[in-house]
C-alpha cells in the first residue's frame, strides 16, 4: 500500500508532471545550457518570499537527489525589516513546501525608506551585496536568484528607455566584489505567466514586494508604480499586437550583430565601430 504524498510533495511533484513543459524543463535547459551548475557547488538559493524564489527552491529540492551533478544548498532568507506578518508568512509558506531556511537580519529597509531617488535600484544592489557576502560566510561559492524569463526581457527595455544602455540580465556572472562567488539565474527561460498558474493551482499566497513603500502606498489606497512595472505594462500592450514580442527580445540576447553596433563596453573597455576604420587604414 502506497503512502499518501504530502502536500510539499504533491506540489514539488507537480513541477515534473503536470507543469513538465513549463517548469521543470526550462529549469533543467538553462541549468545546461548556460553550465549553471559544476560539481562541488555549495549553492544559495536565495528566498524573499516571493512566488519566484519559493519556486526556484522548490525546484532545486526536487533535482539535488536525481542530479547526475553533485551539489549542495543553503536556503537563504534575508529580512531586510520585513513587518512581523509578512516574515510570518515566508516561513509558514517555507514549511508548507519542506522548505528549511537560513534567516539572517539586514535592516536595508531603513536606508531605502528614505532615500528619494531611484529606491528600489537602490534596495537591489544592497540586498544582493548582502546575500553575497552571508553566503560566502556560509561556506557557498554561488548565489541562485528567481529572475525569470520576463525580468530578463522588461531589464532590456528599462535600460534602453531610462538609462540610454543596452544592457542585459546574464543567466551567470562573476562578482566583482566577492572573488570566486557567481550569481546563476536558474529561472531563466521560465515565463512569468507559468509560475503564476503553479501558484494559483496549488491554492499558494506569496508576499509580492514587501517593502515600506509599497506598503505606504497601499495604505494610501494608491499603487507604487516602479520603472519596471511601467515597462510590463507596456509589454502586455505590444503582445496585443504581436504575441512573440517577449520571445523576440529574448532570443535578441543570442543573436547580437556587434558589427551593426556604434559602440560597446566589454571588460570595463569601451570600443567604437571606428577602431575597425582605423585598423583598415594602419594596415
Amino acid at each position: 500500500m502506497s503512502r499518501e504524498q504530502t502536500p510539499a510533495e504533491r506540489i514539488r511533484c507537480s513541477t515534473v508532471t503536470t507543469f513538465r513543459k513549463k517548469l521543470w524543463r526550462p529549469f533543467i535547459h538553462a541549468i545546461k545550457t548556460y553550465h549553471l551548475i559544476q560539481p562541488g557547488d555549495r549553492i544559495a538559493v536565495c528566498i524573499s518570499g516571493g512566488k519566484d524564489s519559493m519556486l526556484m527552491a522548490v525546484l532545486f529540492k526536487e533535482l539535488q537527489p536525481h542530479s547526475e551533478i553533485p551539489f549542495e544548498v543553503v536556503n537563504l532568507c534575508m529580512d531586510p525589516g520585513y513587518a512581523q506578518q509578512n516574515r510570518a508568512a515566508i516561513v509558514s509558506n517555507a514549511e508548507l513546501l519542506d522548505l528549511p531556511l537560513t534567516f539572517y537580519e539586514n535592516r536595508i529597509f531603513d536606508v531605502t525608506a528614505t532615500t528619494p531617488k531611484n529606491p528600489c535600484y537602490l534596495c537591489a544592489r544592497m540586498r544582493r551585496g548582502s546575500l553575497y557576502e552571508h553566503a560566502q560566510k556560509l561556506g557557498c561559492n554561488k548565489i541562485a536568484l528567481g529572475h525569470h524569463f520576463n525580468d530578463v526581457t522588461e531589464t532590456i527595455m528599462m535600460s534602453m528607455f531610462y538609462a540610454g544602455q543596452i544592457q542585459s540580465m546574464p543567466p551567470r556572472l562573476d562578482s566583482k566584489n566577492f572573488p570566486g562567488m557567481q550569481l546563476i539565474r536558474p529561472l531563466y527561460e521560465i515565463h512569468e505567466e507559468d509560475i503564476i498558474e503553479w501558484q494559483q493551482t496549488h491554492g499558494l499566497r506569496f508576499l509580492q514586494c514587501a517593502c515600506r513603500l509599497t506598503e505606504a502606498a497601499a495604505v494610501q489606497g494608491n499603487e507604487h508604480v516602479s520603472k519596471r512595472k511601467e515597462i510590463k505594462t507596456l509589454l502586455h500592450a505590444l503582445e496585443l499586437q504581436n504575441p512573440d514580442v517577449q520571445k523576440n527580445i529574448f532570443n535578441s540576447l543570442h543573436n547580437l550583430d556587434l558589427d551593426t553596433m556604434v559602440g560597446w563596453r566589454s571588460a570595463n573597455e569601451t570600443h567604437t565601430f571606428l577602431e575597425r576604420f582605423n585598423t583598415e587604414v594602419n594596415d
